[in-house]
């Protein structure tokens, strides 16, 4: 019999007789994954019966704390910003500049993330961007924290910290659906950081994402429908907010910072223009809003007590540092 059969049994018994899984059969059933234990058939039922089931926070929760007792030590930042949507119906990730802004308020980022191979082939994808947000990668969990200490941001590759979670997020390619480790990875927070900041494509998950977050001592948390499931605020319309702060539930409204409607998409394909926006050469307020109204919500998880005006200071002073250097 298979080690994880016992937990597949739980899940698969039938109308009536099955039962999600408890915090501690989650970790033992993660724990038999990533130590190499189960098989390949055990595992594929495991994730396709929780699909149809419907993930709970235990489970979220207990998977998540398995995956961290076999993490490598990493230096601790301040924001946790986990990166893992399939990016299809997003354009240029604007949010990278807006964790770029939120380092250089003295709180450090740890960016980490994947990307599916198809995404990362095209112009807009989250790897190929960053090096013209100003963010580098770090190929080694040492790496990030020289990096952190160096510019206050680094960005973490799934691969570089625990490639069995990478592999079990490719089992996407092979069951044609995604699994409850997108949302592992996302509420994954590696380093331990106090704050975190999390999108999602699909609305019930803010709840799950956020309730998992209470089960494993989540201090402060924002989740919220972003631009193509990314932590990305969309400044044409109002934003639901989920989460924690102070440990404790937490839901909100940010309301639209611009009187228009349109899509947060606007056909922006060449990653080049990230680093105009950044340096000036290239204006446009839709897209100036993005960064600093996302900004603005990581800034509050970190408790700032005005983080939109700080959002708005950071902005300016980038411009005004970049004129100085010119002048």
């Amino acid at each position: 019999m298979t080690a994880l059969a016992p937990h597949v049994r739980t899940l698969g018994r039938g109308p009536g007789r099955s039962r999600s899984l408890t915090y501690e059969e989650a970790f033992d059933a993660m724990r038999i994954i990533l130590d190499g234990q189960g098989d390949p058939e055990a595992i594929g039922a495991l994730l396709m019966l929780l699909r149809m089931k419907g993930e709970v926070p235990e489970e979220i929760a207990g998977f998540v704390a398995a995956a961290r007792a076999t993490l490598p030590q990493i230096t601790p930042p301040a924001l946790d910003w986990p990166s893992y949507a399939a990016g299809r119906s997003r354009g240029l990730p604007f949010f990278l500049l807006s964790a770029r802004l939120v380092a250089r308020s003295g709180h450090t980022v740890l960016m980490h993330g994947w990307n599916s191979e198809h995404h990362m082939a095209t112009s807009a994808s989250v790897r190929q961007a960053l090096p013209f947000a100003g963010i580098a990668t770090a190929p080694s969990v040492a790496e990030a924290g020289r990096l952190l200490g160096r510019d206050g941001i680094a960005y973490l590759p799934l691969e570089s910290f625990q490639p069995g979670l990478l592999d079990l997020l490719r089992l996407r390619d092979k069951l044609g659906v995604r699994s409850c480790v997108n949302t592992v990875l996302r509420v994954l927070n590696p380093a331990h950081a106090a704050a975190s900041v999390q999108g999602v494509f699909h609305p019930p998950y803010r709840d799950l994402q956020a309730d998992a977050g209470k089960l494993l001592g989540q201090n402060s948390l924002t989740v919220i429908k972003g631009g193509g499931g990314e932590f990305e605020r969309n400044p044409a319309k109002s934003i639901a907010l989920f989460g924690l702060r102070d440990a404790a539930a937490f839901d909100g409204t940010a309301p639209a910072l611009l009187d228009e409607t349109t899509r947060l998409n606007q056909g922006w394909s060449d990653p080049a223009l990230l680093a105009g926006l950044w340096s000036g050469d290239w204006h446009d307020p839709f897209a100036e809003a993005i960064v600093i109204g996302t900004a603005e919500l990581a800034l509050a998880t970190l408790g700032e007590p005005t983080p939109g005006a700080t959002a708005r200071r950071l902005w300016s002073d980038r411009a005004n540092q970049l004129a100085d250097l010119r002048d």
